[in-house]
């Protein structure tokens, strides 16, 4: 438990960052999975639109910091990839 005055502020401080970053991530996957859910529907013009609100989302989350900038590209590079291969 924290002992000094600043360290009981740190310990809010991450309380409150902490809720912040669950939040955006749990947009993101929001996000990815409404993807996910067009490309398993079969519905390339959703699963497009989708792509759109989700690519920036996931950029975003990860120029914060929440995730890591290489998990970020390859969640857009795979969920791209697969919207594409619904065209062929």
């Amino acid at each position: 438990m924290a002992n000094t005055k600043s360290a009981k502020k740190a310990v809010r401080k991450i309380e409150k960052q902490t809720a912040v970053n669950k939040n955006h991530r749990t947009r993101m996957r929001g996000e990815v999975r409404r993807v996910e859910e067009a490309i398993a529907a079969g519905d390339q013009d959703q699963a497009l639109a989708a792509l759109k609100l989700a690519e920036p989302l996931i950029a975003r989350t990860a120029q914060r910091g929440i995730i890591h900038d290489n998990t970020a590209s390859r969640k857009i590079s795979r969920l791209t990839r697969r919207v594409k291969a619904m065209s062929a």
